[in-house]
């Protein structure tokens, strides 16, 4: 924006059409990448997603509570092997987005999440704000997230998460120049689609989130500052269920996000695992990393390296 634009940046009634135009045009949802068919002629495709977000919810912040940082490991600790178990015992498959420094203080568990044939995602430095960031200074972590990652486990991420899911103007720059396959960070439809940049076609497939489909909005509990409510974790289940259901009547994509210390408790994993147990036994369900979900809806659209 010119220095006019900043000027007026809480008055956007006086904005001129294209300033806000640009702001609307910068990312946009392109074609839907829905493709005729979910692989093996699935009915529905579901794809599991975990955010390792751990001690960096308090360290992005400056904070030095150790009962925040004990929180956060909590989901290493204890929430994470709860949840890798139960995967197992179903044989799904999840990805995982994880801040370079989580993974960097809970190398063991990136690790784990590797070898039990779960994708890792990056998903930030520190769980920074992207939108507070200058473009070099996104850049830059971004791309010291990838290595760490690549370092930790051996596997160069494709695709990311934003922290929050703060998607600044420069965010997907960034994500074409390090070559990712997809992002999940936006929420424009229940569905797969490519993402615009200033109205062109970019390659880039977004496989949307929604706080709906988050356990965080409902069960996140800051007692300090009461900023989100408790929610009982079988209205949550209901919630969840009621999105599969009708992502199953329309032979869509059922996209769930979930953090390790929030359904990993003890009174909270039924959710994930009715989720799994309602999805697996409709029968003609394909369980999905969101890469591989990317790859595959990419191939079938002839777009990107997929193609």
């Amino acid at each position: 924006m010119s220095a006019a634009e900043q000027h007026d940046k809480n008055q956007p009634w006086l904005w001129a059409d294209d300033v806000w135009q640009r702001s609307v045009n910068k990312v946009r949802a392109g074609r839907s990448l829905k493709p005729a068919q979910w692989k093996n002629g699935a009915r529905m495709a579901v794809a599991l997603s975990f955010d390792a977000d751990h001690e960096t919810m308090e360290l992005r912040n400056g904070g030095i509570s150790i009962s925040r940082l004990s929180q956060g490991q909590y989901g290493a600790r204890s929430g994470m092997p709860r949840i890798l178990k139960l995967l197992d015992k179903y044989a799904v498959p999840a990805s995982i987005y994880m801040p370079a420094v989580s993974a960097m203080i809970n190398a063991d568990e990136a690790r784990a999440v590797v070898a039990s044939g779960h994708e890792i995602g990056i998903h930030s430095w520190i769980h920074e704000f992207n939108s507070r960031l200058d473009e070099a200074t996104e850049r830059d972590l971004a791309l010291r997230a990838a290595d760490v990652l690549e370092r930790v486990c051996g596997i160069r991420p494709v695709g990311m998460r934003t922290a929050s899911w703060d998607f600044s103007p420069h965010t997907l720059k960034i994500a074409r120049e390090m070559g990712l396959l997809y992002d999940s960070s936006l929420m424009a439809d229940d569905e797969p689609y490519e993402l615009l940049e200033d109205g062109e076609p970019t390659g880039i497939v977004e496989i949307p989130v929604e706080w709906i489909r988050d356990d965080a909005p409902y069960v996140a509990m800051d007692r300090m500052t009461g900023a989100r409510p408790y929610g009982d974790p079988a209205m949550v289940l209901e919630i969840f269920q009621r999105e599969l259901e009708l992502a199953y009547d329309e032979g869509g994509l059922f996209q769930l996000t979930m953090h390790p210390h929030h359904v990993g408790h003890r009174s909270r994993i039924f959710i994930l695992e009715e989720i799994i147990r309602q999805a697996q036994a409709k029968g003609d369900v394909w369980f999905t990393t969101h890469a591989e979900l990317a790859a595959y809806c990419a191939k079938e659209a002839g777009i990107g390296r997929a193609a």
